[in-house]
């Protein structure tokens, strides 16, 4: 449920997208769960993020598909930041015309980054409002979270309109904090109790040896929302369940602010789960959790890769928003950002959400299907979820049916996936949703998969059984990429980089297909709360399958695999 705010446009002004507004479609409305406590005070401080227009867009994706794709000469050569920050940069004439732009209006206090296509800034309400006619800036909390936003749309000066994607730090609601899908089950006989670390060695074939041992090799994972992992929960965790493996019991280097407060059991589970999976590998953690980025959870990490030299090859990210709760200008560009990170040799994993396929209401009797961002980009590698047929024996998996997966609205299929998904178009007409609820020529999601259901997690120096969802299969796989990339840097190759045009090249190589099982949606006469159902080789609830380590590492480590 949302409260409805209303804005006003002035009269002259008869569209949005020519009245000067950089994201005419984002959604201002702001749910109930928030609480409205008053308008901004006229000093109160803001941090806006101004997204400048960048150069060679069409040269930067074409230079990812070269080193991504391992029929290219150009495979594994990947790009310094230096050569992406000479790629991209604004021209001159954007620099120069923002910066008048901000400084006509007193605004003098900002900051960019390497590459020059951010600027954070720092002013009054006062001086924003009227920096972005419409914006209308209010205090709201929720469970001790309080944020700015702004109540209505905003727009530009019409000389810069041409000059930004976006503005951030006015719209678009943190989620709410997960607590994870925690439910207690009787058992009987000799079973497992649960996913542990022996558990997912077990299952995805990694032997004691399969540890790192690369000094170079790092991973990282991203958290947000106020998420903190604690350093005497990740040594008890690998205390109890890392005794048959080498591993790290500290994570290396936390990049942001590290809060003390109680731990998230998010940040517990990715944290533990990449530093058991990838063993023995030194992580880091991006900790973006400060007010401001509480309202813009992607741009302060964004802003750091964005900013940073020398970066791990491995990051999973546990997060996601609808696609339609976004503009269509801010997912382009964070779409970019993506880019920028592949042809650096940066693989990034998103997990593909715990909503199944969503569903969107667009009126009476009237439903779709609701893809998720950045699940939904086709820059990524997005991983969905698992159970076992049997969930207190290791036995071969089926759909969760919590996985998120489906087809995109905003980004159009891309050539690499596109014999894979026509193929399960063709085969699995019967059985599909009605063409209605979908987009047979979106992006299409999760591109592979992994045990999602019934985890171990120490929080708080205790065990806690029965944890869930896409952001625990995604450290897994991300653990698990990295051992690869170590063993690839020891034969003196490349990371492994923008995985997916080789992964559909591999066709299914390496991974354990998933064959059974449908996941949730729209509880409806139509589709009667079933989405999409896996199916033999590529499906869009389990992508190609789940890792079956050592056949995953030798189809991976050879620099030109056998296709």
């Amino acid at each position: 449920m949302k409260i409805l705010l209303t804005f006003s446009i002035p009269l002259l002004c008869t569209s949005l997208v020519w009245c000067g507004y950089l994201e005419y479609d984002q959604d201002v409305l702001i749910s109930k769960d928030w609480t409205h406590v008053g308008r901004a005070d006229a000093s109160d401080e803001l941090k806006l993020t101004f997204a400048l227009k960048q150069q060679n867009i069409h040269l930067l994706e074409e230079r990812l598909r070269l080193v991504s794709d391992p029929d290219s000469a150009h495979y594994g050569k990947y790009l310094s930041l230096e050569e992406v920050a000479s790629l991209v940069r604004p021209s001159e004439l954007t620099q120069k015309t923002v910066h008048s732009w901000l400084q006509h209006h007193g605004i003098s206090s900002c900051h960019t980054v390497h590459t020059q296509d951010f600027l954070q800034c720092t002013m009054t309400a006062e001086i924003a409002e009227k920096l972005l006619p419409g914006s209308r800036f209010h205090h709201y909390v929720r469970d001790g979270q309080s944020i700015v936003r702004s109540s209505g749309p905003y727009a530009v000066s019409d000389n810069v309109h041409q000059h930004l994607d976006f503005v951030g730090g006015l719209h678009r609601l943190p989620p709410t904090k997960k607590d994870g899908n925690r439910k207690q089950q009787k058992f009987k006989g000799e079973v497992h109790l649960g996913v542990t670390p022996a558990i997912l060695r077990e299952r995805y074939n990694l032997t004691a040896a399969d540890v790192g041992s690369d000094q170079d090799n790092r991973q990282a994972v991203a958290q947000f929302l106020e998420q903190y992992y604690h350093p005497a929960d990740l040594a008890e965790f690998m205390s109890i369940f890392g005794r048959t493996f080498k591993h790290l019991s500290e994570v290396d280097q936390v990049i942001g602010t590290q809060g003390e407060g109680k731990a998230g059991i998010e940040a517990s589970l990715d944290v533990e789960y990449i530093m058991s999976t990838g063993a023995n590998i030194s992580t880091w953690v991006f900790s973006n959790s400060g007010r401001h980025e509480s309202q813009e959870p992607f741009l302060q990490w964004i802003l750091l890769l964005s900013n940073m030299s020398d970066l791990p090859r491995v990051h999973t990210i546990s997060y996601g928003d609808d696609e339609d709760s976004l503009s269509t200008a801010y997912m382009m560009r964070i779409n970019t950002e993506f880019m920028k990170a592949g042809v650096r040799g940066i693989s990034l994993l998103f997990a593909s959400g715990d909503n199944g396929a969503g569903c969107r209401h667009m009126g009476k009797d009237q439903n779709t299907f609701r893809p998720s961002f950045p699940a939904s980009s086709p820059y990524v590698t997005t991983v969905g979820g698992t159970s076992f047929k049997n969930p207190f024996k290791v036995s071969y998996e089926v759909t969760d049916y919590i996985s998120g997966g489906g087809f995109s609205n905003v980004f159009k299929m891309p050539d690499y996936q596109a014999s894979a998904v026509e193929a399960y178009l063709k085969t699995g007409t019967s059985a599909l949703p009605p063409a209605s609820y979908f987009n047979t020529s979106g992006r299409a999601y999760p591109d592979m998969a992994a045990l999602s259901k019934n985890y171990w997690v120490v929080m708080d120096r205790v065990p806690i059984p029965w944890v869930s969802g896409t952001s625990a299969s995604t450290p897994v796989v991300g653990g698990m990429l990295s051992l690869i990339n170590g063993q690839r840097f020891a034969k003196g190759l490349p990371a492994l980089g923008f995985l997916n045009p080789l992964l559909y090249k591999l066709k299914g190589q390496g991974l354990f297909d998933v064959t059974e099982g449908c996941q949730q949606a729209c509880l409806d006469e139509q589709v009667q709360g079933k989405g999409f159902c896996s199916a033999p080789s590529w499906d869009p609830v389990t992508g190609w399958g789940t890792p079956n380590y050592p056949a995953l590492l030798q189809a991976l480590l050879n620099e030109r695999p056998e296709l």
